[in-house]
Order: structure tokens, then sequence, then C-alpha cells
């Protein structure tokens, strides 16, 4: 079974800082996590979703939001299947869902419908 588990979310003050982590299980990221492009996407209420960084599989190609440029930075640790999103000088603007995604390519990936898996999202909620 092919699953994206997110962890790291919280409340945290404006200014301050999360990492985020996307943990990959199931037989194919396991065998050869590499050929798969990740995202982190995030939505906040009564808004669409939104890519905020996408990684390629080898680590080497990275695409991120404007609004998050300079700020966020995505990794990726394949031997441990795991993706993680960095995030310091929070805004009160990034309050949301974030939802890490993998594709089924090693490219790099910025529309939601390029993704195939999705994660089931971890809040991240930032106070002024």
């Amino acid at each position: 079974q092919v699953q994206l588990v997110e962890s790291g979310g919280g409340l945290v003050q404006a200014g301050g800082s999360l990492r985020l982590s996307c943990a990959a299980s199931g037989r194919i990221f396991s065998r050869t996590f590499s050929n798969y492009g990740m995202g982190w996407f995030r939505q906040a209420p009564g808004k669409e979703r939104e890519l905020v960084a996408a990684l390629s599989g080898s680590g080497g190609n990275t695409d991120y939001a404007d609004s998050v440029k300079g700020r966020f930075t995505i990794s990726r640790d394949n031997a441990k299947t795991t993706v993680y999103l960095q995030m310091n000088s929070l805004k009160p603007e990034d309050t949301a869902v974030y939802y890490c995604a993998a594709a089924w390519s090693s490219g790099i990936f910025s529309r939601d419908y390029q993704y195939h898996y999705w994660g089931q999202g971890t809040q991240v909620t930032v106070s002024s």
C-alpha cells in the first residue's frame, strides 16, 4: 500500500520556523524513491490549492512559489524515503493545510494534476 504521511505542522508565531516531513511508504517507494518527483502544496480556507515547492527525484532541481522563495527550502533523503520542507520567517499568510505529493516521474512538476499520490495534509497556523 502506497502512503504519504506528513508531520511537523502546528501553531507558530510570525517570524518562527517549522520543518515539515513527508514519509513515503510502500513497495514502489522503497525500491526507487528517486524515480519520483515530489512536491509540497498548500490550501488555505476559501482558496485553491497551490504549489509551495517541488523537487526532482535526484534532488538536484527545485522550484518554489514566489511567495516563499528565500524563506522555504525543500529537500529529500532518498535513503529514508522522506521529503522535508523547512519553513523560516513564517507569515500569517502561510497559514494553510500543507500536502505532500508524489509524481510518477523523476522530473519537477508545478501543477497538482501532475501528481499521483497525496498525503492527508498537516495544518500550519501562523499567528500574528
